[in-house]
């Protein structure tokens, strides 16, 4: 009987230890300024497909992420615990998890999956150093048949691992039944010179080996010499994509800092299709726009100030020629920072409301449009519903669309 009643004591305090905890958690978020969208033009119901991932910060005495989705704030700590042990997942995620539960059960990097109509795949480079320094590595694949739910999954050995430092994977594909895996690579050294790669490996699933490790660029340098590659914002990561774009960039280390050299430096294009790298000519898109530019493996779309408003350039990926240049309603500000996300023909630009240094902490602006016309579908800034609330920072990390 006092072993029943021990259990029961102890059950009754962890009830009553996380009952005080959420009651002291509900508390304190009721406590924080709750972030709103005030309509200005166009139809709130454009913001059902918003999510704004963002932070409440006062200094270094306090952080608190936040959400702003359907027009609604809730704050991190007003989350479950699972919720929070989990963390933020995109929404894309977020969907494929409860779409198919047991194949993404600990794959949450979005630009190691692809997903189309019949099938869903995932390839990711694992790593770990030897006590000797050595870099042991492997791809973790998987493969589900969406139609009947077969899911093939493997571990296989990296190529040539003995020489890589690190292996990022940036996009996967599935062409012709097999697996593409676009990586970037750190490649070892044993002198002062540094290599930087970028490959393609080509995996067959049904038999389980790599059929291919093709290194599309392999750039060499010594310090102060650096070399880097960069890829246009990926706006449909998971999704079927025959071409992508790299940007090849080289430059010096000062003590000021970095200095490119423009006339090293390119723009490069890969075809999965076709297996074609070409340089794309400078005049049909420069390296800045292609840096700054968001992807949905059709178009390219690019932001421009241009006489006081924002303009957003697209560009037409297998012709590489311009096809749309449209100018948004909302005045340009070159000290705040943006935000911009495009989908079903619509762009979703934010202007952050924080300066590229941080002194001012201005109303966020939200802008919807079509992307051809240019024609407003809905415009909003932020208001806040407490008092003290310049007191807080509120700091937007990104933007998602459902």
């Amino acid at each position: 009987m006092k072993r029943y009643l021990c259990s029961i004591i102890i059950g009754m305090v962890v009830i009553l230890s996380i009952g005080t905890y959420y009651v002291k958690v509900a508390s304190s978020a009721s406590s924080l300024p709750k972030y709103t969208f005030k309509t200005l033009e166009g139809s709130d119901k454009e913001l059902d497909q918003v999510i704004i991932n963002a932070s409440l910060q006062n200094g270094s005495n306090f952080y608190e992420p936040l959400t702003i989705e359907s027009n609604t704030t809730t704050y991190a700590s007003e989350r479950s615990y699972l919720e929070n042990l989990t963390g933020r997942q995109g929404h894309e995620i977020e969907r494929l998890v409860k779409e198919h539960r047991s194949f993404m059960r600990g794959r949450d990097s979005i630009s190691s999956l692809y997903e189309d109509d019949d099938f869903l795949a995932y390839a990711r480079v694992n790593s770990e150093y030897t006590k000797s320094g050595n870099m042991e590595a492997e791809f973790d694949i998987g493969l589900l048949e969406k139609k009947d739910e077969e899911e093939t999954s493997f571990q296989i050995e990296l190529p040539n691992q003995g020489r890589i430092m690190n292996a990022d994977v940036r996009d996967v594909q599935l062409v012709h039944s097999k697996l593409q895996v676009l990586t970037m690579n750190d490649v070892n050294s044993n002198n002062e010179k540094q290599t930087k790669e970028v490959h393609l490996y080509t995996i067959d699933v049904a038999n389980k080996k790599v059929l291919s490790d093709k290194t599309l660029v392999s750039e060499t340098f010594t310090d102060p010499e650096q070399v880097d590659f960069e890829m246009p914002i990926d706006l449909a990561p998971s999704q079927p994509n025959n071409m992508v774009f790299i940007s090849l960039i080289k430059g010096v280390n000062h003590e000021d800092g970095f200095e490119e050299k423009l006339k090293e430096s390119k723009l490069l294009s890969y075809n999965y299709e076709t297996e074609k790298l070409e340089t794309v000519k400078k005049g049909s898109l420069s390296l800045e726009m292609a840096r700054s530019g968001y992807t949905d493996g059709k178009n390219l779309y690019t932001v421009e100030m241009k006489s006081g408003k924002y303009r957003i350039k697209t560009f037409d990926l297998s012709s590489q020629s311009l096809t749309n240049d449209t100018e948004l309603d909302i005045a340009a500000n070159k000290e705040e920072q943006y935000t911009a996300a495009f989908k079903n023909g619509r762009v979703y630009f934010l202007l952050n409301g924080m300066n590229q240094v941080g002194k001012t902490n201005k109303p966020a602006k939200l802008l919807i449009a079509d992307i051809k016309t240019g024609k407003t579908l809905y415009k909003g800034e932020t208001i806040i519903n407490k008092k003290n609330s310049k007191s807080f920072e509120l700091y937007i990390d990104d933007l998602e669309i459902k």
